[in-house]
């Protein structure tokens, strides 16, 4: 997941570059256990190890596994695993240094950085320039809106709805023109390559794979609601049409850019964050945000045309300081499928959810205009726990006396309740709904486990957890890796018959992590070490070692490791008499040519035998 290979390109490729020992201290002083445990994840001893449900995705029967001795996670289940630094990157969604630098600030530990890399010089340049080319982008919109003869009808518009310059403002609303090429012009003033241009998604080729075609912008004419990160960067923006004859739909977004995932980014959130410590607002639109925010609802953000995903679902538990969400759809068909899918992917994480229900016909931005601010906080107050919500608005459409509606209600219900991860509050919930049906709890219960071996529907999420391909690599060799990472006196040995080890894995699947063990030589068997070690390679090969290193070591490693040495080098003898021997059926080989394999057979012979004599 978030792990992947971000922790190894930060470390090699990196300016500046955080030192392994530094990443080694963090590592040492961090009891993955108790951090894990942080997260609200409930642990149960397993043996020497612990076990829960995995984070990172659904699951029936806990196959996240904790080890306390090697400092390390791994789900059995989607394959994720790694160090305490792995999971939070993974948890909270942070980059490596981030994650790394929220770790040592729990352990009162100073980041120095080290040398300086070009490439990443240059990757960090680049994602500085498409910021920098969004912020400027939008304050030169904005003074176009505001200023601008051509965008009068641009201001008409927010004066119909309420707004005024001073909102405008704060949300630094503004206006790309109908002729796009005046934006065009100030870019290319401003600095701005049309390379820079492409890779923001404001504009795209005319003639897709012809760079000679020219750019062509986006959002002609509308009306342009720049999208921040949780920083207050502009990283995209949402563009409103504003002629009826337009063409494309009545919001365009920004496509996802190397700055911009649509799937993990809220509208308002860099407003939002300092007050959603009570509960959050999730709302359906931008102007909805706004109107929240302008009414003094400050914790109200949006997803950005996408329904809300895992990850909008862990964004908004980690800045909650509660983990509840109200959500405050539109009264429509769509706004309460909109809500129950929403309910599906933050109750999957033990989240609060309650549903503000808005009167018929009303948007949080329609109701605060007509009714003012006081009737919108008021509703908000009213919100009720999801399935006293749900059965309300089910009992509006059918009827629930009728005892074939009722059985069809509940069996609807019972994947929404089989969602709910906290086992109390899902058998609240269950009885909950069967007194309101007027039906047996035992027969809800008996639905919900129904539910959970029935296929998911949910269209907006994978069926399956992405999984974590391991590496391939031959049985010896991967045995091999582990005792080096497990044992000195195997890593030392090793090293000091590097030759003749990789002469044995020559070729062989799992060749290329070995070499990297022998020739990083990390501290072993230190945890924290090992662990660093770890996030230098690639999630493959990560995945591999962990299932490798689950095995007990073996009470004499030394002479395990020897024996491994001698069955490679039987299997490379082996491997290369047989070559020899085709070698010699060829019409073609001359006198001298078969008298050298001749010799050469007669060597590998004596030297198999010389190593089966005791």
């Amino acid at each position: 997941m978030v792990w992947q290979d971000s922790a190894r390109r930060y470390n090699s490729t990196t300016m500046p570059r955080i030192p392994d020992e530094t990443v080694q201290q963090v590592l040492g002083a961090t009891d993955i256990v108790e951090l894990i445990a942080s997260y609200g994840l409930d642990l149960k001893r397993a043996g020497g190890d612990f076990k829960t449900h995995c984070p990172f995705h659904n699951e029936k029967t806990p196959s996240f596994n904790v080890s306390p001795g090697r400092q390390s996670y791994r789900c059995f289940g989607c394959g994720e695993g790694g160090n305490a630094v792995g999971f939070v990157m993974a948890y909270e969604n942070l980059p490596f240094p981030e994650a790394l630098r929220k770790l040592a600030a729990r352990s009162n530990i100073t980041i120095e950085e080290g040398e300086y890399d070009p490439q990443e010089d240059r990757r960090r340049r680049r994602l500085s320039r498409l910021k920098l080319l969004h912020n400027q982008a939008a304050r030169f919109m904005h003074s176009l809106l505001l200023e601008d003869p051509g965008a009068e009808h641009a201001r008409k518009y927010l004066k119909s709805r309420g707004y005024d310059r001073e909102m405008a403002g704060r949300w630094a609303i503004g206006w790309m023109p109908r002729n796009t090429d005046v934006f065009l012009d100030w870019a290319r003033d401003a600095g701005f390559t049309g390379k820079e241009l492409l890779h923001s998604g404001i504009t795209k080729l005319r003639e897709e794979n012809n760079p000679r075609s020219g750019l062509w912008v986006r959002f002609g004419d509308r009306l342009m609601f720049p999208i921040h990160n949780e920083r207050d960067d502009v990283i995209a923006f949402s563009g409103r049409k504003l002629r009826e004859e337009q063409g494309g739909g009545k919001y365009i977004n920004s496509p996802e850019t190397p700055i911009f995932k649509k799937s993990n980014v809220f509208f308002g959130l860099h407003k939002a964050i300092r007050h959603m410590r009570d509960y959050a607002v999730l709302c359906e639109g931008q102007l909805d945000v706004i109107a929240c925010h302008e009414a003094g609802v400050k914790n109200a953000v949006a997803t950005q045309g996408t329904a809300c995903t895992n990850e909008h679902a862990r964004l908004l538990k980690r800045y909650t300081g509660s983990d509840k969400v109200v959500i405050c759809y539109d009264s429509d068909f769509a706004g309460h499928d909109a809500a129950a899918k929403a309910f599906l992917e933050m109750a999957a994480l033990g989240m609060d959810v309650r549903v503000a229900t808005m009167p018929p016909g009303e948007d949080p931005d329609s109701l605060v205009k007509s009714r003012g601010p006081d009737e919108f906080r008021s509703i908000l107050e009213k919100s009720s726990e999801f399935f006293d919500y749900r059965l309300r608005y089910l009992g509006e459409e059918n009827n629930l006396d009728d005892p074939g509606t009722k059985a069809r209600v509940a069996r609807d219900l019972s994947p929404m309740l089989h969602a709910v991860s906290d086992k109390n509050a899902q058998e609240a919930s269950i009885n909950f709904v069967a007194t309101r049906l007027g039906l047996s709890p035992d027969g809800i219960r008996q639905a919900v486990v129904d539910a959970a071996k029935r296929p998911s529907r949910r269209r907006d999420q994978k069926d399956d957890p992405i999984i974590v391909e391991s590496t391939p690599v031959d049985r010896e060799l991967g045995v091999l890796a582990a005792l080096a990472l497990q044992s000195h006196e195997v890593l030392d040995f090793l090293c000091d018959q590097t030759e003749q080890v990789l002469i044995g894995a020559e070729g062989r699947e799992g060749e290329a992590l070995l070499r990297n063990i022998l020739s990083t030589r990390p501290n072993v068997p230190n945890p924290a070490a090992v662990n660093t070690f770890l996030q230098s390679l690639s999630a493959g090969d990560r995945a591999t070692l962990l299932t490798l290193l689950e095995e007990p070591t073996p009470a004499a490693p030394l002479t395990a490791a020897t024996e491994i040495l001698g069955i490679l080098a039987e299997q490379g003898i082996l491997q290369e008499l047989g070559a020899l021997a085709a070698r010699l059926k060829s019409p073609e080989l001359g006198d001298d040519d078969s008298k050298t394999i001749m010799e050469r057979i007669t060597e590998l012979q004596r030297i198999r035998s010389e190593a089966k004599s005791p």
